[in-house]
């Protein structure tokens, strides 16, 4: 069964990335996510750099049909990007995050949790939510670990 722990807010300084930004429907995000990593992770290695944290992914929609979706690493200094790997960064603010344990599939509970939390507390989303992995398709799927944070405004 998945978990998801306490929801609290975060003050998060500015984050330099390096990442691809696509649209895509929900059933090819695993595909993109992959092609997005490996391609970003060569660079980095071409480059002699390693991500100063873990792999996420944005999402400034939740159009299941048309996602619109950065996938990308932080990084410690800004750098050029290269053909659609672009530099960036997140912007320092206020975020509402939680730990969430399980399958992605069942994501959605953890994120109508929060959803409630949001209305409750009255806060004001930026539109924007990250999902920060912190392991992946090598674990079995209810100890797969994911942080999901909201921007706020």
């Amino acid at each position: 069964m998945p978990l998801i722990s306490d929801i609290n807010l975060l003050q998060k300084p500015e984050q330099n990335i390096l990442s691809v930004r696509l649209r895509t429907p929900v059933e090819k995000l695993p595909m993109h996510i992959g092609e997005s990593y490996a391609k970003i992770a060569a660079y980095l290695g071409e480059k002699g750099i390693h991500p100063s944290g873990e792999p996420f992914v944005s999402y400034h929609n939740m159009d299941m049909q048309d996602l619109d979706v950065e996938i990308g690493f932080p990084i410690a200094s800004p750098i050029a990007g290269k053909d659609d790997i672009k530099s960036s960064s997140i912007a320092a603010g206020k975020f509402l995050f939680a730990m969430y344990q399980g399958p992605y599939e069942q994501m959605k509970d953890a994120y109508d949790e929060m959803g409630k939390f949001i209305e409750e507390k009255k806060l004001k989303p930026s539109g924007i939510a990250y999902e920060i992995y912190y392991n992946g398709p090598d674990v079995p799927p209810d100890k797969l670990l994911t942080k999901i944070e909201f921007a706020l405004k």
